[in-house]
Protein backbone atom coordinates (compact mmCIF):
# COMPACT_ATOMS: atom_id res chain seq x y z
CA UNK A 1 0.00 0.00 0.00
CA UNK A 2 1.18 3.49 -0.85
CA UNK A 3 0.53 6.02 1.89
CA UNK A 4 1.00 9.67 0.99
CA UNK A 5 0.60 12.25 3.75
CA UNK A 6 0.87 16.04 3.37
CA UNK A 7 3.31 15.59 0.48
CA UNK A 8 4.83 18.74 -1.03
CA UNK A 9 7.38 19.24 -3.81
CA UNK A 10 8.37 22.70 -5.05
CA UNK A 11 10.38 23.78 -8.06
CA UNK A 12 11.31 27.43 -7.69
CA UNK A 13 8.07 29.28 -7.00
CA UNK A 14 5.88 26.46 -8.33
CA UNK A 15 4.33 23.85 -6.04
CA UNK A 16 4.17 20.81 -8.32
CA UNK A 17 2.71 18.73 -5.47
CA UNK A 18 0.90 20.72 -2.82
CA UNK A 19 0.18 19.15 0.60
CA UNK A 20 -1.19 16.00 -1.04
CA UNK A 21 -2.65 13.13 0.99
CA UNK A 22 -3.99 9.85 -0.42
CA UNK A 23 -3.86 6.08 -0.07
CA UNK A 24 -3.32 3.68 -2.97
CA UNK A 25 -4.19 0.03 -2.22
CA UNK A 26 -2.18 -2.96 -3.38
CA UNK A 27 -3.13 -5.05 -6.39
CA UNK A 28 -5.13 -2.49 -8.35
CA UNK A 29 -4.87 -0.26 -11.41
CA UNK A 30 -4.90 3.28 -10.05
CA UNK A 31 -5.42 6.08 -12.55
CA UNK A 32 -4.47 9.72 -12.11
CA UNK A 33 -6.02 12.14 -14.56
CA UNK A 34 -5.43 15.84 -14.96
CA UNK A 35 -4.25 18.49 -17.36
CA UNK A 36 -0.60 18.88 -18.31
CA UNK A 37 1.24 20.50 -15.41
CA UNK A 38 -1.23 19.26 -12.79
CA UNK A 39 1.52 17.40 -10.91
CA UNK A 40 0.97 13.82 -12.05
CA UNK A 41 4.47 13.13 -13.36
CA UNK A 42 6.09 14.77 -10.34
CA UNK A 43 4.02 12.56 -8.05
CA UNK A 44 5.15 9.43 -9.92
CA UNK A 45 8.78 10.49 -9.56
CA UNK A 46 8.27 11.00 -5.84
CA UNK A 47 6.70 7.55 -5.49
CA UNK A 48 9.55 6.02 -7.50
CA UNK A 49 12.14 7.73 -5.34
CA UNK A 50 13.55 9.80 -8.21
CA UNK A 51 12.71 13.03 -6.36
CA UNK A 52 12.85 13.71 -2.66
CA UNK A 53 9.89 15.58 -1.23
CA UNK A 54 10.27 18.96 0.46
CA UNK A 55 7.89 17.97 3.23
CA UNK A 56 5.38 15.28 4.14
CA UNK A 57 5.82 11.53 3.92
CA UNK A 58 5.47 8.82 1.32
CA UNK A 59 5.81 5.13 2.16
CA UNK A 60 5.21 1.85 0.39
CA UNK A 61 4.23 -0.90 2.81
CA UNK A 62 5.74 1.19 5.59
CA UNK A 63 9.09 1.83 3.84
CA UNK A 64 10.38 5.16 2.62
CA UNK A 65 11.61 4.99 -0.99
CA UNK A 66 14.08 7.80 -1.55
CA UNK A 67 17.68 6.60 -1.08
CA UNK A 68 16.41 3.05 -0.46
CA UNK A 69 17.86 0.73 -3.18
CA UNK A 70 16.22 -2.45 -1.85
CA UNK A 71 12.76 -0.85 -2.03
CA UNK A 72 13.41 0.55 -5.52
CA UNK A 73 14.08 -2.98 -6.83
CA UNK A 74 10.34 -3.56 -6.58
CA UNK A 75 9.31 -0.37 -8.43
CA UNK A 76 9.52 0.30 -12.17
CA UNK A 77 8.99 3.84 -13.40
CA UNK A 78 8.11 3.91 -17.09
CA UNK A 79 8.68 7.53 -18.11
CA UNK A 80 8.46 9.28 -21.46
CA UNK A 81 12.22 9.68 -21.85
CA UNK A 82 13.21 6.50 -23.70
CA UNK A 83 13.72 8.24 -27.03
CA UNK A 84 16.60 10.21 -25.46
CA UNK A 85 18.77 7.08 -25.28
CA UNK A 86 21.87 6.75 -27.48
CA UNK A 87 21.26 6.42 -31.21
CA UNK A 88 22.56 2.85 -31.30
CA UNK A 89 20.36 1.48 -28.53
CA UNK A 90 18.01 -1.32 -29.52
CA UNK A 91 15.06 -2.81 -27.68
CA UNK A 92 17.24 -5.82 -26.80
CA UNK A 93 20.01 -3.59 -25.40
CA UNK A 94 17.42 -1.79 -23.29
CA UNK A 95 16.25 -5.18 -22.02
CA UNK A 96 19.84 -6.04 -21.07
CA UNK A 97 20.07 -2.76 -19.14
CA UNK A 98 16.79 -3.39 -17.29
CA UNK A 99 17.98 -6.91 -16.44
CA UNK A 100 21.03 -5.47 -14.63
CA UNK A 101 18.75 -3.36 -12.42
CA UNK A 102 15.83 -5.73 -11.82
CA UNK A 103 16.77 -9.22 -10.61
CA UNK A 104 13.39 -10.69 -11.61
CA UNK A 105 13.62 -9.49 -15.22
CA UNK A 106 12.38 -12.25 -17.54
CA UNK A 107 13.80 -12.51 -21.08
CA UNK A 108 11.15 -15.11 -21.85
CA UNK A 109 8.41 -12.65 -20.93
CA UNK A 110 10.23 -9.88 -22.83
CA UNK A 111 10.37 -11.92 -26.04
CA UNK A 112 6.73 -12.95 -25.69
CA UNK A 113 5.53 -9.37 -25.17
CA UNK A 114 7.64 -8.10 -28.06
CA UNK A 115 5.96 -10.66 -30.32
CA UNK A 116 2.53 -9.66 -29.03
CA UNK A 117 3.16 -6.06 -30.16
CA UNK A 118 4.98 -7.18 -33.30
CA UNK A 119 8.24 -5.46 -32.36
CA UNK A 120 11.68 -6.82 -33.25
CA UNK A 121 14.20 -6.81 -30.36
CA UNK A 122 17.00 -5.67 -32.69
CA UNK A 123 15.10 -2.56 -33.80
CA UNK A 124 16.71 0.74 -32.78
CA UNK A 125 14.75 2.91 -30.37
CA UNK A 126 15.50 6.08 -32.32
CA UNK A 127 13.90 4.54 -35.43
CA UNK A 128 10.62 3.83 -33.65
CA UNK A 129 7.46 5.89 -33.89
CA UNK A 130 6.00 7.42 -30.74
CA UNK A 131 3.50 4.57 -30.50
CA UNK A 132 6.19 1.92 -30.87
CA UNK A 133 8.27 3.62 -28.19
CA UNK A 134 5.29 3.52 -25.82
CA UNK A 135 4.83 -0.18 -26.61
CA UNK A 136 8.52 -0.77 -25.88
CA UNK A 137 8.22 0.97 -22.51
CA UNK A 138 5.28 -1.28 -21.62
CA UNK A 139 7.17 -4.41 -22.68
CA UNK A 140 10.25 -3.53 -20.65
CA UNK A 141 8.30 -2.50 -17.55
CA UNK A 142 6.15 -5.64 -17.47
CA UNK A 143 9.17 -7.88 -18.07
CA UNK A 144 10.71 -6.69 -14.79
CA UNK A 145 8.08 -8.57 -12.73
CA UNK A 146 8.11 -5.78 -10.16
CA UNK A 147 5.55 -5.39 -7.41
CA UNK A 148 4.71 -1.89 -8.57
CA UNK A 149 4.78 -0.28 -12.03
CA UNK A 150 4.33 3.44 -12.66
CA UNK A 151 3.26 4.34 -16.20
CA UNK A 152 3.41 8.00 -17.24
CA UNK A 153 1.01 8.66 -20.14
CA UNK A 154 1.52 5.09 -21.33
CA UNK A 155 -1.47 5.09 -23.72
CA UNK A 156 -0.57 8.39 -25.37
CA UNK A 157 0.29 7.83 -29.03
CA UNK A 158 -1.05 4.28 -29.23
CA UNK A 159 -3.53 3.37 -31.93
CA UNK A 160 -6.81 1.77 -30.74
CA UNK A 161 -5.61 -1.81 -31.34
CA UNK A 162 -2.31 -1.33 -29.49
CA UNK A 163 -4.13 0.52 -26.69
CA UNK A 164 -6.50 -2.41 -26.16
CA UNK A 165 -3.58 -4.87 -26.16
CA UNK A 166 -1.73 -2.76 -23.57
CA UNK A 167 -4.81 -2.56 -21.35
CA UNK A 168 -5.32 -6.34 -21.46
CA UNK A 169 -1.68 -6.87 -20.50
CA UNK A 170 -2.07 -4.55 -17.50
CA UNK A 171 -5.21 -6.42 -16.40
CA UNK A 172 -3.39 -9.73 -16.65
CA UNK A 173 -0.40 -8.43 -14.70
CA UNK A 174 -2.65 -7.39 -11.82
CA UNK A 175 -4.75 -10.56 -11.88
CA UNK A 176 -1.87 -13.02 -12.25
CA UNK A 177 0.77 -11.37 -10.08
CA UNK A 178 -1.08 -8.96 -7.79
CA UNK A 179 0.95 -6.08 -9.20
CA UNK A 180 0.01 -2.52 -8.28
CA UNK A 181 -0.11 -0.31 -11.38
CA UNK A 182 -0.33 3.48 -11.49
CA UNK A 183 -1.27 5.11 -14.79
CA UNK A 184 -1.41 8.83 -15.55
CA UNK A 185 -3.28 10.49 -18.39
CA UNK A 186 -4.64 13.87 -19.43
CA UNK A 187 -7.68 12.06 -20.86
CA UNK A 188 -10.39 10.72 -18.58
CA UNK A 189 -11.92 8.68 -21.42
CA UNK A 190 -8.58 6.94 -21.92
CA UNK A 191 -8.71 5.54 -18.39
CA UNK A 192 -12.46 4.99 -18.03
CA UNK A 193 -12.41 1.26 -18.80
CA UNK A 194 -8.94 0.60 -17.39
CA UNK A 195 -8.76 1.55 -13.72
CA UNK A 196 -10.16 0.20 -10.48
CA UNK A 197 -9.65 3.58 -8.83
CA UNK A 198 -9.32 7.07 -10.24
CA UNK A 199 -8.01 10.33 -8.83
CA UNK A 200 -8.38 13.80 -10.28
CA UNK A 201 -5.20 15.87 -9.90
CA UNK A 202 -5.44 19.65 -10.04
CA UNK A 203 -2.73 22.18 -9.19
CA UNK A 204 -0.73 19.63 -7.23
CA UNK A 205 -3.67 18.34 -5.23
CA UNK A 206 -5.95 15.32 -5.47
CA UNK A 207 -9.40 16.90 -5.56
CA UNK A 208 -11.38 13.68 -6.04
CA UNK A 209 -10.54 10.01 -5.49
CA UNK A 210 -12.90 7.05 -5.72
CA UNK A 211 -13.30 3.53 -7.01
CA UNK A 212 -14.69 3.69 -10.54
CA UNK A 213 -17.71 1.46 -9.99
CA UNK A 214 -18.65 3.38 -6.86
CA UNK A 215 -18.54 6.66 -8.76
CA UNK A 216 -20.63 5.36 -11.63
CA UNK A 217 -23.31 3.71 -9.50
CA UNK A 218 -24.02 6.49 -7.01
CA UNK A 219 -24.74 9.05 -9.75
CA UNK A 220 -27.38 8.39 -12.39
CA UNK A 221 -29.72 10.13 -14.80
CA UNK A 222 -33.52 9.84 -14.65
CA UNK A 223 -35.86 10.92 -17.43
CA UNK A 224 -39.54 11.06 -16.46
CA UNK A 225 -42.89 12.73 -17.04
CA UNK A 226 -46.04 13.16 -14.98
CA UNK A 227 -49.66 13.63 -15.95
CA UNK A 228 -49.74 16.83 -13.86
CA UNK A 229 -47.25 19.65 -13.52
CA UNK A 230 -44.21 19.10 -11.28
CA UNK A 231 -41.32 21.43 -10.52
CA UNK A 232 -38.02 20.96 -8.71
CA UNK A 233 -39.67 21.20 -5.31
CA UNK A 234 -41.29 17.81 -5.96
CA UNK A 235 -37.82 16.27 -5.51
CA UNK A 236 -36.77 18.10 -2.33
CA UNK A 237 -36.13 14.80 -0.58
CA UNK A 238 -33.58 13.72 -3.20
CA UNK A 239 -29.94 14.72 -3.71
CA UNK A 240 -30.50 16.50 -7.03
CA UNK A 241 -27.37 17.60 -8.88
CA UNK A 242 -29.19 18.77 -11.99
CA UNK A 243 -32.83 19.52 -12.87
CA UNK A 244 -34.01 20.32 -16.39
CA UNK A 245 -37.56 20.47 -17.70
CA UNK A 246 -38.84 20.66 -21.29
CA UNK A 247 -42.61 20.64 -21.42
CA UNK A 248 -43.65 17.83 -19.10
CA UNK A 249 -40.41 15.85 -19.56
CA UNK A 250 -38.04 16.16 -16.61
CA UNK A 251 -34.37 15.20 -16.66
CA UNK A 252 -32.68 14.67 -13.32
CA UNK A 253 -29.15 13.86 -12.24
CA UNK A 254 -29.40 12.20 -8.84
CA UNK A 255 -26.83 11.09 -6.29
CA UNK A 256 -27.42 8.30 -3.81
CA UNK A 257 -28.75 4.76 -3.62
CA UNK A 258 -30.13 3.97 -7.08
CA UNK A 259 -32.66 1.29 -6.05
CA UNK A 260 -34.05 3.42 -3.23
CA UNK A 261 -34.35 6.46 -5.49
CA UNK A 262 -36.10 4.46 -8.21
CA UNK A 263 -38.62 3.09 -5.71
CA UNK A 264 -39.39 6.56 -4.35
CA UNK A 265 -39.89 8.02 -7.83
CA UNK A 266 -42.15 5.15 -8.89
CA UNK A 267 -44.28 5.86 -5.81
CA UNK A 268 -44.84 9.35 -7.30
CA UNK A 269 -46.72 7.63 -10.16
CA UNK A 270 -44.91 8.96 -13.25
CA UNK A 271 -46.38 8.16 -16.69
CA UNK A 272 -42.85 7.84 -18.06
CA UNK A 273 -39.66 6.84 -16.25
CA UNK A 274 -36.28 5.76 -17.56
CA UNK A 275 -33.04 5.44 -15.56
CA UNK A 276 -29.92 5.98 -17.66
CA UNK A 277 -26.22 5.47 -16.85
CA UNK A 278 -23.78 8.36 -16.90
CA UNK A 279 -20.40 8.31 -18.59
CA UNK A 280 -17.45 8.69 -16.25
CA UNK A 281 -16.79 12.14 -17.71
CA UNK A 282 -20.35 13.19 -16.82
CA UNK A 283 -19.91 11.78 -13.31
CA UNK A 284 -16.69 13.73 -12.78
CA UNK A 285 -18.29 16.88 -14.20
CA UNK A 286 -21.14 16.79 -11.68
CA UNK A 287 -18.88 15.74 -8.77
CA UNK A 288 -16.50 18.61 -9.52
CA UNK A 289 -19.41 21.05 -9.73
CA UNK A 290 -20.67 20.06 -6.27
CA UNK A 291 -17.16 20.67 -4.90
CA UNK A 292 -16.99 24.14 -6.45
CA UNK A 293 -14.69 23.24 -9.37
CA UNK A 294 -15.38 23.51 -13.07
CA UNK A 295 -14.48 20.27 -14.83
CA UNK A 296 -13.54 22.13 -18.02
CA UNK A 297 -10.97 24.22 -16.12
CA UNK A 298 -9.38 21.18 -14.46
CA UNK A 299 -9.13 19.19 -17.67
Amino acid sequence: MIQITNLTKTFGQTKAVDDMTCTIPDGCIFGMVGANGAGKSTLLRLIAGVYMQDSGTITINGETIYDNPSAKENIVFSSDLMRTVSSGATLKRMADFYATVYKKFSYEKFEHLASVFGLKPKMRIRAMSKGMTKQSQTILALSCNAKMILFDETFDGLDPVARNVAKKLLYREVCDNGTTILVTSHSLRELEDTCDQLAMVYKGKIVLQSDVEGLKTKLFKVQLAFADERDRSAFDGFDVLSFNKAGKVINLILKGDRDESEARIKAMDPVLMEVLPLSLEEVFTYEMDTMGYRFEEIM
